[in-house]
């Protein structure tokens, strides 16, 4: 097979997907799959949908589209606040979509009235992250103005958290999202069907606590993709971390110096590097680099040291390895790994 390339376990992911699944839904809890770090793959997606998962989520239209095209039979849920440059896209490709911005609210009920549809809606609460989300104190007189837009649907609300400012989900923030939720059913008199708690980061608050609160649902990537929790990236029990493998090729094998002789000035990165002297060592070529792959959320499979990397190389020091050209090299990834090796064109994607 070429190279570089991912592999992807199928069977894994609807392993993990399915006991996460039974997980949280023995105490109630939906949950929805994030198709973004795999940009959407179809095959990925049709696993998830057979896993009994019914609503798909992304923070691309392009991503939802592909899955649409592919005749991919789900609820799609847009998980990024839409641009106002996309409402009428948002609202002919998706079902739901993730708001925090009454302008962008706005724009949706026009685009919805001129195709003569109804978009649903979840509108984001800030609890602390710093990412999106209107403030608590403003929340109410904001679900006032969108109950009254035409074309739009209030289906819930929701949070996230442990993705910028790195805040956990705890009882507190979990039970601030569950009494706003209960202030908007009384006030206004409406259900919500929806009361999105958050993602993967999730996992150590639902695991803990004595009282779920009015939470209905939470957003699934990494856990179901990588098979860990988000706060501390611990494996959670019984899941596959190694549903992903990245392959790459070696181009070159050959005794050098541990350490670049000549006048140091900045490398590709615009960096300075520094480097420890281990005398003379096996320096190994992979015909991948930065432009691939976040090479710093790869964990090789051997016993080997990745020393850097440029755009179209990552240099590795192969210590007892025996490598030669065309040998390959296994990689785990994490998530930001992952994201950009399904991203990048020229890594192929190959379903085992």
């Amino acid at each position: 097979m070429s190279t570089p390339r991912i592999e992807i376990s199928l069977e894994k992911i609807s392993h993990n997907a399915n006991t996460l699944k039974d997980l949280y839904g023995a105490k109630g809890i939906h949950i929805c799959a994030v198709t973004k770090a795999v940009c959407g793959e179809p095959r990925i997606a049709e696993v998830l949908v057979k896993c009994g998962i019914d609503i798909l989520a992304d923070s691309r239209i392009a991503n939802i589209r592909k899955m649409r095209d592919a005749g991919v039979d789900a609820v799609f849920m847009l998980l990024r606040t839409p641009s106002l440059s996309q409402a009428a896209d948002v609202v002919t490709y998706t079902d739901l979509s993730l708001n925090s911005d009454l302008s962008v609210i706005g724009e949706l009920s026009r685009q919805a009235l001129k195709q003569q549809a109804v978009h649903k809606i979840i509108m984001m609460v800030e609890l602390g992250d710093l990412r999106e989300g209107l403030m608590p104190a403003n929340f109410l007189d904001a679900v006032e103005r969108v109950l009254e837009l035409d074309g739009i649907a209030l289906a819930g609300i929701g949070a996230n958290l442990a993705c910028f400012g790195g805040i956990k989900p705890d009882d507190d923030n979990m039970a601030r999202l569950s009494e706003i939720a209960r202030e908007i059913e009384q006030q206004f008199g409406v259900i919500l069907t929806h009361v999105s708690g958050g993602n993967s980061a999730n996992y150590t608050w639902f695991m803990s606590t004595e009282n779920l609160g009015r939470i209905t649902d939470l957003r699934l990537g990494e856990s179901i993709y990588l098979g860990c929790e988000t706060l501390f990236r611990k494996p959670i029990q019984g899941l596959f971390t190694d549903a992903f493998t990245l392959v790459a090729e070696v181009i070159e094998s050959i005794i050098k110096p541990s350490v670049p002789y000549g006048e140091a000035c900045q490398n590709v990165a615009g960096d300075v590097p520094s480097f420890e002297d281990l005398g003379e060592i096996r320096r190994v070529i992979l015909s991948i680099g930065s432009q691939d792959v976040l090479v710093s959320g790869l964990t090789p499979r051997a016993e080997i040291d990745i020393l850097g990397a440029s755009s179209d190389h990552i240099i590795l020091d192969a210590k007892n390895g025996d490598y030669g050209a065309g040998d390959e090299v296994r990689f785990d990834l994490n998530y930001g790994a992952l994201l950009s090796a399904m991203t990048s064109p020229y890594v192929e994607k190959v379903v085992i």
